[in-house]
């Protein structure tokens, strides 16, 4: 593991650190430790009662960085759980107005404001249609909130940097919370207790390497598998909204259908992996990546190019991965002259009808 004093890193320089993008970033380890025990009783009913009723299906509503959280809602209840987990659509109901039949689901509406439209008649119709809605969402004071049958809040509070940032690492340790004590895993209780003081540890590991090869960058691939998906997919859309940056975020698996005849010599691909039974198959694919002379570099706990710090279940490993990547981006962002905090054309709250 390669760690440098703070104060030498280039993407801790004064300029770096006076963005709200960073502050919020570096706020997230003390909101999930304030998350984790004020989420106890709320989490350990909600799990309970899903323990007594399971679920025939869990479906998720959600919108831009939540919708990502989704992704690794998907692969965290499904692996863990075995329970089947869609992301339902919400124009289904804004823009169709038709009804899905979700008698004795969980739909699971992710959201930091609670206030999209969309999202909102979503999980109304989903409580008429006979789900239990649960609403992960930074205001409780929402009218997703007040749609929900049970609100698990964020507590990522104020979130002021139209880049969503501790609000998505929030999403996942809720996550990663419900199913920890719906399943009863030890393990990952553990080691979701962890993630707070393995955020402030990994924040001191040295990518400056990756915000140095995409200074000029104009295309960016950024791979994932299983849980890795959902951090390819929030870096993806963070390095296009902060640094102009055209990324696409792909499966390790996917990416070798097709994405990969556009790589030459020097194209960049950034590689998120856990070590789980994805690990060995991403690096395969970083491997033949190396041989077309793409510049590759992979984001890995405690190793690759990229470290970040690791706890006891390769599950939290895309928080953790995320959380270091966010530093990188937002000195990327002022690198290329961009304010991270201010995106051209873009707002905090997207009200999508």
């Amino acid at each position: 593991m390669s760690a440098v004093p703070e104060d030498t890193m280039p993407d801790t320089t004064a300029a770096a650190e006076s963005t709200r993008m960073y502050r919020e970033v570096r706020e997230s380890a003390a909101a999930i430790a304030r998350q984790l025990e004020a989420n106890r009783g709320v989490i350990g009913e909600l799990a309970a009662r899903l323990r007594r009723e399971r679920p025939s299906l869990v479906a998720t509503g959600a919108r831009g960085s939540s919708d990502n959280a989704a992704t690794f809602a998907k692969y965290l209840v499904e692996t863990r759980l075995g329970v089947a987990t869609t992301s339902a659509a919400p124009s289904v109901q804004s823009v169709y107005a038709a009804r899905t039949a979700l008698d004795g689901a969980l739909f699971l509406a992710i959201s930091q404001s609670g206030k999209s439209p969309d999202l909102v008649a979503q999980a109304s119709a989903a409580r008429e249609a006979g789900a239990r809605v649960v609403a992960m969402v930074n205001v409780v004071e929402s009218p997703l909130a007040a749609a929900a049958d049970v609100v698990v809040p964020l507590h990522a509070g104020p979130e002021l940097s139209v880049a969503a940032t501790k609000s998505y690492l929030c999403s996942l340790s809720a996550l990663l919370h419900l199913v920890a004590e719906w399943t009863g895993d030890t393990r990952l209780r553990d080691a979701l207790a962890q993630v707070p003081d393995a955020l402030e540890a990994g924040w001191h590991n040295d990518w400056s390497a990756l915000v140095d090869g995409l200074a000029e960058a104009r295309n960016l691939f950024v791979v994932g598998r299983g849980f890795g998906l959902s951090a390819a997919q929030e870096v993806a859309l963070k390095f296009k909204e902060t640094c102009g940056l055209h990324a696409e975020a792909f499966s390790a698996a996917e990416v070798q259908h097709g994405p990969m005849t556009l790589v030459e010599r020097g194209f960049p691909v950034l590689f998120f992996a856990q070590h789980d039974d994805s690990y060995e198959g991403t690096m395969a694919v970083a491997g033949r990546f190396r041989e077309r002379d793409a510049r590759v570099w992979v984001a890995a706990p405690d190793g690759g190019e990229l470290p970040f710090a690791a706890t006891g279940d390769p599950a939290c490993a895309p928080l953790l991965a995320v959380h270091r990547c966010y530093g990188a981006i937002n000195a990327l962002a002022l690198r290329r002259g961009r304010d991270p905090d201010a995106p051209p054309h873009l707002r905090k709250v997207t009200e999508t009808r």
